[in-house]
């Protein structure tokens, strides 16, 4: 799983040398932020996928903060955030939306008028939808990142160590055949 993983992120050195995280000093000299352990790669994608259903701005930058101040791998946290991209967003808003609004027990928004999408509804409708929209859609943003967080999170653990257990198995095979 290790070398599999290896495969895709930049290697340490890699991302010391960019003159662009040169401002960062010494924080990215922690090794944890770029080992492929399971505390390291679980902790991360957590993370990841956390941040990546929130809707705001600089989603790789939060990450790479979570990762710093969690000390966990910080390209696997950064690279996970593209998981919402302009394909997948609206996906992933509509399930937040939902979620969101179920939870609160919120009916789903009824215009008044058909969108129309001009400046004039744009400046009549939008301060309305405060309430009935960015607010679901913030609190079920929460919701699924935790859940897709959680989930990442376990899905890693369990991976890891039924690897780790089949490889131990192996070796003990390896080790009855050579007797």
């Amino acid at each position: 799983m290790r070398n599999f993983i290896k495969r895709f992120i930049p290697t340490h050195a890699a991302i010391k040398s960019n003159p662009a995280l040169h401002f960062l000093g010494d924080l990215l000299h922690d090794p944890n932020l770029f080992h492929l352990n399971r505390y390291s790669v679980s902790v991360a994608l957590f993370w990841g996928l956390f941040v990546a259903m929130l809707p705001i701005p600089g989603q790789m930058a939060v990450a790479a903060v979570a990762a710093l101040y969690f000390r966990c791998n910080l390209p696997i946290s950064c690279a996970l955030v593209w998981i919402t991209n302009p394909i997948t967003t609206p996906f992933f808003f509509y399930l937040a939306y939902t979620a969101g609004r179920l939870c609160l027990r919120m009916d789903p928004i009824e215009f008044a008028s058909p969108p129309e999408f001009s400046f004039d509804w744009v400046v009549r409708e939008v301060p309305k939808l405060w309430y009935p929209f960015v607010l679901p859609l913030v609190v079920g943003s929460i919701l699924i990142g935790i859940f897709f967080g959680a989930l990442g999170y376990l899905a890693i653990q369990l991976l890891w160590r039924w690897n780790v257990r089949r490889s131990w198995e192996l070796r003990k095979k390896l080790r009855q055949k050579a007797k």
